[in-house]
């Protein structure tokens, strides 16, 4: 019995003999003498724990959507502004003549204001216009009806050029004029970013074509009668009011509308009328607020390269001047035909806030302890809570641009460098390689050379 277990004793002092040379022989592993002079310490050889592998997973994963995106959007402007880089280089027949001139529509969208229509043209729009280098002028509006007021009013001008005061533009034309500046015949177009936009838009094209010249006469304001008291003997005199300061307004009114929609079958058409318009490109404006809808906002934080695409892509044919004429498109469910005037951008009216939708009650002119109080004055007329009406002889004559597929076909094949992609950082690491692999350039004051 003594025998059987002597066996196991001499292994086990054997095993702990082994491990204890095996620690005599471990050494440390040195930590990297320019990481420890920099205060580094040694990394671990081990994975993170099990939260820092969750939040450096959705960081990564965030950080890399977002990254990937940018480049992607900036990957797809870049290739419609280069697919329209050669108009800039084409030569002039006059060094005087004036280059093909734009006009861009711009307005505030519902619920917000300005600065974001803003940032959406400086964003998508701009650099493709820059590239073409044609020029552009802003019809902008920071409430609904400027778009629609100012459209109407250049096409009445058109209409009587000599019985109104000159603009600032007409005056300039004429200096142009007289010193002979050749005008640019040809192809102009307009850019109406966003479905409120293009409402306006075309109510302001009917406006100006079917409207009458002179505005409509606006109801006068009723005027209250007040009984006269006589003042009783020797008491004061009486008191005058204080008349106080009118206030002006810090920008000018906005002039009502000259004619309605129920107004447009019974309007004769100009004579002068052209047998086309301008043409025109709806452009998109996604734009949605709202607590509710974080997630589909978030949606379209991450995927901003394919709205690049599209704008760039109505851009494009905007620049390349490729128009046709507005088609019909026909509604199986309802069986309705309607022009591509009235559904451009239909589907950026369900990001609208409710507030459009929600009737407005008519303002009283006036203060109401006056004896002259003022008239209730009808409300505005709500253009982007209206459907579109067209009238058949002003839809004929407008026109869409839209690109050719060659055209289309040749920017997809456009390759944009990567160094016009990356960002800063990487740009950063770029130049530093480059310098440090360089040779330096001779310099005569060194004693080699």
């Amino acid at each position: 019995m003594a025998d059987s277990n002597t066996p196991p004793a001499q292994g086990t002092a054997s095993a702990a003999a082994t491990s204890t040379q095996a620690a005599a022989t471990y050494k440390a592993p040195k930590p990297n003498p320019a990481f420890r002079m920099m205060g580094i310490p040694v990394i671990p050889r081990k994975l993170p724990s099990r939260n820092w592998m969750i939040f450096l997973t959705v960081t990564t994963t965030i950080s890399a959507a977002i990254i990937y995106d940018k480049r992607e959007k900036k990957r797809a402007t870049a290739q419609w502004a280069k697919a329209v880089s050669h108009l800039a280089k084409e030569p002039i027949s006059n060094p005087n003549q004036m280059p093909r001139k734009l006009t861009i529509y711009l307005e505030s969208p519902p619920g917000d204001g300005l600065r974001v229509a803003q940032d959406h043209y400086t964003e998508y729009v701009k650099p493709i216009l820059a590239a073409s280098g044609l020029d552009w002028e802003f019809v902008q509006g920071r409430k609904e009806g400027d778009i629609r007021a100012a459209v109407a009013e250049r096409i009445r001008r058109t209409r009587q050029p000599e019985t109104q005061a000159q603009t600032q533009d007409e005056i300039v034309q004429q200096i142009r004029k007289n010193n002979r500046t050749p005008e640019y015949h040809g192809m102009r177009g307009d850019i109406v970013i966003g479905r409120h936009t293009w409402k306006e838009y075309v109510r302001g094209l009917h406006e100006g074509w079917l409207g009458p010249l002179t505005p409509p006469p606006q109801p006068e304001p009723e005027v209250q009668k007040v009984e006269e008291t006589q003042a009783p003997e020797g008491s004061e005199e009486e008191k005058k009011p204080e008349e106080q300061p009118e206030k002006k307004s810090e920008r000018p009114p906005q002039p009502p509308p000259y004619n309605t929609t129920n107004d447009y079958p019974t309007s004769a058409l100009p004579l002068l009328t052209p047998a086309e318009f301008s043409p025109a490109a709806p452009v998109m404006f996604p734009h949605i607020l709202g607590f509710s809808n974080t997630w589909i906002r978030t949606r379209r934080f991450f995927n901003r390269r394919a709205l690049a695409d599209a704008v760039g892509r109505e851009v494009a044919a905007v620049c390349l001047g490729t128009a046709r004429e507005f088609r019909e498109e026909s509604d199986a469910a309802d069986d309705v035909t309607r022009g591509e005037q009235q559904t451009a951008l239909e589907h950026e009216e369900r990001d609208w806030v409710k507030s459009v939708w929600r009737e407005k009650k008519p303002e009283v002119e006036g203060d109401k302890e006056s004896p002259t109080s003022g008239a209730p004055t009808p409300p505005p007329e709500r253009i982007w809570a209206s459907p579109i009406v067209s009238d058949p002889r002003v839809a004929m004559r407008m026109r869409r641009f839209e690109i050719r597929p060659e055209d289309e076909a040749r920017a997809r094949e456009t390759v944009v460098p990567e160094e016009e992609l990356e960002g800063w950082i990487k740009g950063s690491f770029r130049s530093l390689y480059r310098w440090a692999v360089s040779k330096p350039e001779p310099n005569p004051s060194w004693p080699d050379e």
